[in-house]
């Protein structure tokens, strides 16, 4: 396998503080969109709708796992998990967590994200395009679970 110079540390995120002293850690939404939807656009050129998605929602798992264990660490509880979840996506402003069903069990889960950063507020254009919010909650679970969902 070839050397890779990117594989995911929190380090990359780099220290706020020292790199924004004045502009600080905030954005606004359609930055970050800018972002994100102009690098699915790239994808979606090279690689092909299928393989976009399945990129952008690989990316997402692997941000669910790294955003568990760095902002709301080992819960053996579903319920507690569930709560320091909810309060960690509220206080970091990322969306509005509301569990719909669950069935620990069955791996059988309903829920929504409400004014999240990549999808609240999009219009309906007939096809998914959260396929990195759907890895970032797969990510989630995952953590909690121990094994991938």
């Amino acid at each position: 396998m070839q050397k890779r110079e990117y594989e995911f540390d929190w380090r990359f995120i780099g220290d706020m503080e020292r790199g924004r002293p004045n502009l600080g850690n905030m954005t606004r939404v359609e930055v970050y969109r800018l972002f994100q939807y102009t690098l699915r656009d790239i994808l979606e050129r090279d690689y092909g709708t299928p393989e976009a998605d399945r990129l952008l929602r690989e990316a997402g798992v692997l941000a669910g796992r790294a955003f568990a264990e760095r902002f709301i660490g080992p819960c053996t509880d579903f319920g507690a998990f569930v709560a320091k979840v909810k309060d960690a996506l509220e206080a970091l402003r990322i969306g509005i967590l509301r569990i719909e069903k669950a069935d620990v069990t069955r791996l059988d889960f309903i829920l929504t994200v409400a004014e999240d950063l990549d999808c609240s507020g999009l219009p309906d254009v007939g096809h998914v395009v959260c396929a990195y919010d759907e890895g970032f909650v797969a990510g989630l679970f995952t953590f909690f679970m121990g094994r991938p969902c």
